[in-house]
């Protein structure tokens, strides 16, 4: 829950940057909430590649109903070992993804279940391994980054929400506009997002 960062003195520094500051103003006290398992932070990150949100929650639904783990009278994820071990074909048609997600959601899936994991590694060397994985790329990375390893220090230039937010500006424009935000580009990160995602239906949203 990120419940030992001192949000008041990032929402200062933040708001130093007339850019962001209207956004900070707002919310003050964002934090990094992250996932309480990494495998499913990674799973569900995959699986939300490139799609809707309600999309995504429909995939993940379909994937625990088909292969979770009773729980409760519930279902959880399935294992890494047991996600592996579902051929492609099968998980593609249970899920609903396309070949080539498929393919990348069993190959995180076994590479988890040899053991790896992102815990112990830093911010640089996490990506470094993530990116070695079939289909995950640059956003994915730095999305894990700041959500699932909670890193302070991490933008995503990429993303299409952030970079409407600064008035659809380039990857590249995203990126330069973010430095002034170190060492806490991740919150000035989730404030864009929140931003977004709480706007008001039919109405404008605040452009930081």
């Amino acid at each position: 829950m990120d419940l030992d960062s001192d949000t008041a003195r990032i929402a200062d520094a933040l708001a130093t940057d007339p850019l962001i500051r209207p956004l900070v103003e707002h919310r003050p006290g964002i934090r990094l909430i992250g996932y309480p398992d990494e495998f499913e932070a990674v799973i569900a990150t995959v699986v939300g590649q490139q799609v809707s949100l309600a999309a995504a929650r429909t995939f993940m639904g379909r994937l625990v109903a088909a292969y979770g783990t009773p729980a409760g009278g519930l279902k959880t994820l399935p294992a890494p070992r047991e996600l592996a071990a579902i051929p492609d074909a099968e998980l593609q048609a249970a899920v609903g993804l396309t070949r080539a997600r498929t393919r990348t959601l069993r190959a995180v899936a076994q590479r988890w279940a040899d053991g790896f994991t992102l815990a112990h590694l830093t911010a640089n060397e996490a990506r470094r391994a993530l990116l070695e994985l079939p289909g995950i790329g640059p956003w994915t990375t730095d999305y894990l980054t700041v959500r699932a390893r909670q890193h302070p220090d991490t933008f995503a230039p990429g993303d299409l929400v952030a970079r409407r937010a600064l008035g659809s500006v380039t990857a590249d424009q995203a990126r330069t506009t973010a430095e002034r935000w170190a060492p806490w580009r991740s919150y000035a990160l989730m404030h864009l997002w929140a931003n977004a995602a709480y706007a008001p239906p039919g109405k404008e949203r605040t452009r930081a």
